[in-house]
């Protein structure tokens, strides 16, 4: 099950290039994001552009900001196979997923992380993910796939991701992602 609400960009105001102030689940902490529709053309991501196979609709990107910054504080079950006895005795991993890009030949991007935090939120595990370059990208505006899987660090009771958009140059922040997502599972830790 997907931990991140909303990492899809699908739900809430949106739907064209024009930045939103609210994105349902996120807290916009800097810059304002647009939530960008592939059918919107105009160099922007669209259908026949390499991405997710499942995407939606829409797509997360940076809207005009210079860096935009969402939030998302996430607590970590406390009962259950991936709760905090199992996540305490080590034997809880999780992948965090995010397809990110950006437009052609420009460095604008996209990283995402997890922070996990202890019972006092304080930081005891960090995994970024991005940003992709436009050479991994092959110069062409693109969403590659990124993750990162590793065990949950004993102690920890929350997770806070974060996606930071950004503009290397240009008039918009052409830092694109989408299908964010944190899953936690059991077994198959070395």
């Amino acid at each position: 099950m997907n931990l991140v609400v909303n990492g899809d960009a699908e739900s809430g105001p949106g739907g064209s290039a024009e930045p939103v102030t609210e994105v349902v689940g996120w807290e916009v902490r800097e810059g304002a994001p647009a939530l960008v529709p592939y059918a919107l053309g105009g160099g922007y991501p669209g259908p026949a552009d390499p991405g997710p196979a499942a995407r939606g609709s829409r797509f997360f990107s940076g809207g005009s900001s210079l860096r935009t910054v969402l939030v998302q504080d996430i607590a970590l079950p406390e009962r259950g196979r991936t709760g905090r006895r199992a996540v305490d005795a080590g034997q809880v991993r999780y992948t965090l997923a995010g397809w990110l890009g950006g437009y052609a030949g420009q460095e604008d991007g996209a990283r995402l992380s997890v922070e996990f935090r202890d019972a006092r939120g304080t930081p005891v595990a960090l995994s970024v993910l991005g940003p992709v370059t436009a050479a991994e990208r092959s110069s062409r505006t693109a969403l590659v796939e990124r993750t990162a899987t590793a065990a949950v660090p004993p102690g920890a009771r929350s997770a806070r991701v974060l996606l930071v958009l950004t503009r290397a140059g240009g008039t918009s922040n052409d830092g694109y992602a989408d299908a964010l997502s944190l899953t936690l599972a059991t077994g198959g830790l070395a």
